[in-house]
């Protein structure tokens, strides 16, 4: 498969208006690893093959183990994600799957256990840019 249209190209405005996203997110003060399993998650939800191998190398790049992201895919079924990464996880699943989970008061809850509202928010934010990423690397059938 071959990339359909090179969007950032195309459009710099909307590239510009994502990195901008971006920026926002790096001043939430969420530390890049949780950032990196959450986008690695999504993508994996959303079949995004080029931010799937992106995240993957940048979660390890931020010193995410092997173990861990072999089994990011199936977090419920391991011991190795603590109970806030557990909240996190459950949180993008909802988000991104919104149509199915509309993010349940519970998850919610539980994300307030570990999490200011700032955090929260910025959790949020997190979910939404890379969702919208994946929508347009499976879109425009990015590889990585």
């Amino acid at each position: 498969m071959s990339a359909r249209i090179d969007w950032a190209k195309v459009s710099p405005d909307a590239y510009k208006a994502l990195i901008g996203l971006e920026q926002a997110l790096a001043k939430t003060g969420l530390e890049n690893s949780l950032i990196e399993l959450i986008r690695l998650r999504a993508s994996q939800i959303n079949g995004c093959a080029y931010c799937v191998n992106m995240h993957a190398n940048d979660a390890r790049k931020a010193g995410e183990s092997e173990a861990r992201l072999q089994t990011l895919s199936v977090w419920r079924e391991t011991h190795f994600f603590s109970a806030r990464e557990r909240a996190v996880l459950a949180w993008v699943e909802s988000l991104t799957l919104l149509a199915e989970k509309h993010a349940p008061q519970d998850q919610f809850d539980a994300l307030r256990e570990h999490f200011s509202d700032a955090e929260i928010v910025g959790l949020t934010l997190a979910v939404a840019t890379i969702n919208t990423w994946n929508r347009f690397g499976v879109g425009m059938a990015m590889v990585p």
